[in-house]
């Protein structure tokens, strides 16, 4: 029987780790991955089997708490565990609940991890669209106080964890860190926990400070760039550089477009039917598609095979949803070097910028970002602007074509023309 052949060195992971190389996933063999993301501070094992048919996947430690041969001995037990038919994720979180439940018998108290997750299956998940993007701040909290009894936490823990998460250097997440905390500690007054919230004086001065509108739209200059760079950029992917094309050419949000069907689309009418259960207001809009999106829209087509989805997971990514994740382009996207900081929304930000620019009226560049116009305006005009739409559109496309292809843009802006 030939030896498993495997991947992974010391000398190399060491070498990742003091040049700062971030990754999903580097693999091992035996379902041993590797994984170091931006946001952790070591990177982290991680174990993937399949179980009746199922992808499953859990963490076992950090590279400084479990070498790369204890690891390897660790993946080896879950895999034979697998071969008798145990879950080994499901046992692990079994261990951990009932960890939880013995702390919160203790006198009847109860922790802020308790705590944060009674909040969060009674005010979050029935509550929100997306419930999992509260869950990653809840998950800090939990790992700077979750094994503190509530009664215990003061205004000091609370800002000391406060000035440990500014450390990351993302200001605004910690303001969202501290909108979550005080409302945790909120509910557990309502509950009758605790007398008073710890968090209660501890405004965004504590925290990230008061966070100024984003103004970012990306120049000529830095789009054609972008598209270097995307084209360029070792493992970016031919999906993500069409995605982020998209994304671009119809102005729409990353969630929006991720968790759109094929079906959505008609390429012979040209239109994108943005359903309510994607869109952000509630209401379908009808989306008309200028000629680079359609070619765009059919690679992707192509490339998602039988998939119902227009982007669907990746074959490397855990399939709880049928679509890739909210995380996979804005990973891509900081595998490249040299470009200064931009975000996701920045793209609309820059495509609502860049329509006015090149002469679409206020009115119709508003509906190209499928906003809702207030006023009297917006209350009583329900004309949707579909050609004027698609006009104004198709001229954002050409422009962004030849920063794409390095062509000179010779259209003279010219308002009102849209």
């Amino acid at each position: 029987m030939a030896k498993l052949k495997l991947s992974l060195s010391d000398i190399q992971i060491k070498a990742w780790i003091n040049s700062d190389v971030r990754f999903e996933d580097r693999a091992d063999g035996n379902g041993l991955y590797l994984c170091y993301r931006v946001t952790m501070a070591a990177p982290m094992w991680r174990f993937r089997y399949r179980l009746a048919g199922n992808r499953r996947q859990m963490f076992i430690g950090s590279y400084g708490q479990l070498s790369l041969a204890d690891a390897r001995k660790k993946a080896k037990e879950l895999s034979a565990r697998v071969s008798l038919g145990y879950d080994p994720a499901q046992e692990k979180q079994t261990r951990k609940s009932e960890a939880v439940a013995q702390i919160e018998m203790v006198n009847n108290r109860i922790t802020v991890a308790v705590l944060s997750d009674r909040y969060y299956q009674e005010r979050i998940a029935p509550k929100l669209v997306k419930p999992e993007q509260v869950l990653g701040h809840i998950n800090r909290l939990n790992a700077y106080l979750g094994k503190m009894f509530v009664e215990d936490v003061t205004g000091k823990h609370v800002n000391d964890m406060y000035q440990t998460d500014l450390k990351r250097g993302y200001s605004a997440s910690t303001n969202k860190l501290r909108e979550h905390t005080l409302r945790i500690f909120g509910y557990a007054t309502a509950q009758h926990l605790i007398p008073y919230n710890p968090a209660q004086w501890l405004d965004v001065s504590y925290a990230g400070g008061k966070q100024e509108s984003r103004e970012r739209n990306l120049s000529r200059e830095e789009l054609t760039a972008l598209f270097t760079d995307m084209a360029a950029t070792k493992g970016f992917g031919r999906d993500n550089y069409l995605t982020v094309k998209l994304l671009l050419i119809l102005c729409v949000r990353k969630s929006e477009l991720i968790k759109a069907l094929k079906s959505d689309f008609d390429l012979v009418s040209e239109t994108w039917t943005l359903i309510k259960t994607t869109s952000k207001k509630g209401k379908s809009i009808v989306i008309p598609l200028p000629v680079q999106a359609i070619d765009a829209l059919n690679e992707l087509f192509i490339r998602a095979a039988d998939s119902d989805s227009l982007l669907p997971a990746r074959s490397a990514q855990h399939r709880k949803l049928a679509h890739i994740s909210e995380a996979t382009i804005n990973v891509a996207l900081s595998k490249i070097k040299n470009n200064e900081h931009f975000t996701i929304h920045d793209l609309r930000r820059t495509g609502k910028t860049k329509l006015q620019e090149i002469g679409v009226d206020e009115y119709i560049s508003e509906r190209c970002l499928n906003h809702k116009v207030s006023g009297v305006q917006g209350t009583y005009g329900r004309h949707d602007f579909f050609d004027e739409r698609k006009k104004a559109l198709q001229l954002w496309a050409n422009y962004l074509e030849a920063c794409e292809t390095g062509k000179e843009w010779n259209v003279t802006p010219i308002r009102k023309t849209v």
